[in-house]
């Protein structure tokens, strides 16, 4: 998402960059530090204060036992980023140590890789992700296993395209004259160039870990009915969208969309910011 559109045109592509993710990072602060605020505020039940709709008191409205909708947004937001943030970041790891051992450990192992990111690309996606989080109990250990370990393909395969480019580097040869294994080459030559892929490729997969995280949640895999995620209060919410309590549903799932499009910004601000093309305009 282009940044010029929103910014002072006198500033330069570094600056806007900047801005934007300084933006963000303010917007996901203000999220965790609004739930800490709220505390369990979202959990208490006032019966006299049943289904309001939104107003200046209470923005987003009550639901049917006439809990605060701000609150329980608040901190189902902050459960879900917490459990697609550790998804997204197990994931990455799983790429980058596929990638890694892909491009230096031989045409066996490399075969091996590319067959298994082949074989999770070409399943699909939604129910690759409701096996594994079956599979393993549910909850958020389920979700977090099955976001981590199907959504690794393409960075692997991104990281590996990078490591057998370098591998044919004349400090990388001269390494492997001197008699430097693989795990030495790894570590002092290939991951300090890998490093901008590595969190570029770790902040894009933030906004998938976090819609498939609500998603598995909406249709009854991921977290239990009791939490406040926001897949929990979306699949709440359809119970009573024919009552007419219609902010049930549009307070968690504007708020979803706003952090999704804030990752996407992130992410794509910090590679602009990490690319050297781009980084002197």
């Amino acid at each position: 998402m282009t940044t010029r559109l929103f910014f002072p045109s006198q500033w330069d592509r570094r600056t806007r960059t900047l801005a934007a993710i300084s933006i963000c990072l303010v917007f996901f602060a203000v999220i965790f530090i609004a739930a800490w605020l709220y505390g369990d505020q979202g959990q208490v039940t006032e019966l006299d204060l049943r289904k309001l709709p939104p107003s200046w008191e209470r923005p987003f409205g009550t639901d049917w036992l006439g809990r605060d909708m701000l609150a329980r947004t608040l901190k189902g937001i902050r459960i879900s980023l917490g459990v697609g943030l550790t998804a997204a970041t197990c994931s990455a790891c799983i790429a980058l140590l596929l990638g890694l051992g892909a491009a230096l450990l031989g045409r066996t192992v490399d075969r091996l890789v590319t067959w298994l990111a082949d074989a999770a690309l070409a399943t699909p996606h939604l129910v690759l992700l409701i096996l594994i989080s079956f599979a393993c109990g549910g909850g958020a250990r389920g979700v977090i296993i099955a976001v981590a370990a199907s959504h690794w393909p393409a960075l692997t395969r991104i990281i590996r395209a990078e490591v057998l480019q370098l591998r044919s580097a004349d400090y990388v040869k001269l390494a492997r004259q001197l008699g430097k294994g693989p795990y030495w080459i790894a570590r002092r030559h290939l991951l300090p160039h890998v490093a901008p892929q590595f969190l570029v490729g770790l902040l894009l997969l933030f906004p998938h870990a976090i819609l498939h995280s609500a998603g598995l949640t909406f249709l009854g895999f991921g977290m239990p009915p009791h939490t406040p995620a926001i897949g929990v209060l979306l699949a709440e919410s359809m119970r009573y969208l024919s009552m007419g309590l219609w902010w049930l549903a549009v307070a968690p799932g504007l708020i979803l969309i706003v952090s999704v499009l804030a990752f996407d910004v992130l992410g794509n601000n910090v590679r602009a910011l990490l690319d050297p093309k781009t980084l002197r305009e």
